[in-house]
């Protein structure tokens, strides 16, 4: 794709591509993890291999989207840092939800909805960890009533995870062009404009 000189950045090279590691490792996370959860998802072993290897690969998959999410939240966390604009465009979100956009209170380069799923993917993220760490018993060695929780844990916290980035995705595809500033890093100046005005002005200097 050929880039026009009057779109503007929106995402470097380095941050497309932990965004596209972190998605990548947790759908084979995700993929694994039912597989191992419940025997209707059994199938998805042959993914992967086998059944040994589904069990060998989930725990690692898990422990490279936690490293590459870490850098994620390093790079990302100061824009996603929630203000009282951020809850009004919260308070109002019926409005975007019906398309109806354009008296929204005007947002930076991320929205209400986009920090606080961000930070409950944060809250995810930390809980997956820990609770995977009693469960991976190849290395590590906890009190079998602690695993029974931690298992728990774990299940629950990934079928909120699997709803949240559904929403992630489907929000994406609804905002036409979102997709294209995670792959080609860039957006068109009629979309800043519309989605995010606050940032658009900031970016390009024009007071409107």
């Amino acid at each position: 794709m050929r880039r026009d000189p009057n779109d503007l950045d929106r995402y470097t090279a380095s941050e497309r591509v932990t965004h596209w590691i972190v998605g990548i490792s947790f759908i084979l996370a995700g993929l694994s993890g039912l597989a191992l959860f419940h025997p209707a998802f059994w199938p998805f072993t042959m993914l992967f291999g086998s059944s040994t290897w589904t069990r060998i690969l989930h725990p690692w998959f898990g422990v490279v989207m936690a490293v590459v999410f870490l850098l994620m939240v390093l790079q990302f966390w100061k824009l996603n840092t929630m203000g009282k604009v951020d809850w009004q465009w919260l308070g109002r979100i019926r409005e975007m939800v019906s398309g109806d956009d354009q008296n929204m209170p005007e947002q930076g380069k991320y929205n209400g909805g986009q920090k606080l799923l961000f930070w409950l993917l944060v809250l995810g993220t930390v809980l997956l960890f820990v609770s995977g760490i009693a469960l991976w018993r190849a290395w590590f060695h906890f009190p079998v009533e602690q695993v029974r929780w931690a298992a728990v844990v774990h299940a629950a916290t990934a079928a909120v995870m699997i709803g949240l980035i559904m929403l992630h995705v489907y929000a994406s595809i609804w905002v036409r062009s979102t997709i294209r500033a995670m792959w080609y890093g860039t957006v068109t100046r009629a979309w800043a404009r519309q989605h995010h005005r606050a940032w658009y002005r900031q970016v390009t200097g024009i007071d409107k």
